[in-house]
């Protein structure tokens, strides 16, 4: 067995993501470094899976493993690969729940990785994708991979239902990522998005995805400037947020190539040219959730973030 161990554990850690990214929704996303799930596995004879524990939480969470996303994603690979052996999880929260940083999306990518590393012929991280939808599915209702593909692959990723295209990011464009002491579930978000679109609305997005696409790849902020701008869902979903709008105007003011909602909210993020223009947009941001009464905790990220990766196993493991 490979991957970093102590008595039989194998532990990963996965990071927070964007969702979205605005313009791409179910589509686009990308790492965030900084903050991220760890999750423990260790193999047993026993066909099954079994969750141990959720720790650092203060929520309660499914311990079926069938109705967790950690959980609901071994079970599928499992079935899959029809292994003669099940495991055992521990998982250790540390992306804030209902927060729009792919928390459900980072237990199930940890656990994946954690759990290739100790296969007799670990899988690719191409091949994981598939059990990390079904993983992702279990929290959100349906298999989208705009979370799970970065996590994966590190940076900016187009997910589509059958494969995952890293997008190419200048190494000095950084994401800032600040989160309102708040809870905005994701089936409660998406919702808000029922009802009627016009296909003029479908146009704009796509027109603006594609410029931010193109932006990437031609490292031009101007072409990513033009296009950053979610005319689809965020109308929808800015209602739900208190402080967004003004958020969003105090990253704008600041010189952001865009900003919107994290995944389903309630986070926003901003893409600034450097690190150190994200850094100037941190107060001004938090100062227009404290207006709104909330309290915050922001990060600073490369876009182009690592990807989950195998981490030594605690000591205080059962």
């Amino acid at each position: 067995m490979s991957g970093a161990q102590v008595c039989g554990w194998s532990s990963a850690f996965a990071p927070a993501s964007v969702g979205n990214v605005a313009v791409g929704f179910d589509l686009l996303g990308h790492a965030l470094a900084g903050v991220g799930d760890t999750v423990h596995v260790r193999r047993i004879a026993a066909p099954e899976v079994r969750i141990l524990a959720i720790r650092h939480t203060p929520f309660a969470l499914p311990l079926e493993a069938a109705r967790n996303t950690a959980g609901a994603a071994l079970i599928a690979l499992r079935e899959q690969l029809q292994l003669a052996h099940g495991f055992e999880v521990v998982i250790d929260k540390g992306i804030a729940l209902g927060s729009g940083m792919g928390g459900s999306a980072a237990s199930c990518v940890a656990a994946l990785v954690a759990a290739n590393a100790l296969l007799d012929s670990p899988l690719a991280r191409e091949q994981l994708y598939d059990f990390a939808l079904t993983g992702e599915a279990v929290a959100s209702g349906g298999r989208h991979g705009d979370n799970v593909a970065p996590m994966l692959l590190g940076g900016l990723v187009l997910a589509t239902a059958q494969r995952m295209v890293p997008i190419p990011v200048p190494p000095a464009w950084h994401c800032l990522l600040v989160h309102p002491d708040a809870v905005l579930e994701t089936r409660q978000a998406r919702q808000a998005l029922a009802g009627a679109y016009q296909l003029s609305e479908f146009v704009a997005q796509s027109a603006n995805l594609a410029q931010v696409l193109a932006g990437c790849y031609r490292a031009d902020a101007a072409l990513v400037r033009a296009g950053l701008a979610d005319v689809l869902v965020e109308p929808r979903r800015a209602g739900l947020i208190a402080g967004f709008a003004q958020a969003k105007a105090a990253a704008l003011q600041a010189g952001a190539m865009g900003a919107s909602i994290s995944g389903a909210g309630p986070s926003v993020f901003a893409w600034f040219e450097t690190a150190a223009a994200a850094s100037l947009a941190t107060a001004p941001i938090q100062a227009a959730f404290a207006a709104a009464g909330l309290s915050s905790q922001a990060w600073i990220s490369p876009i182009n973030a690592p990807a989950a990766h195998l981490c030594p196993s605690p000591e205080d493991l059962p």
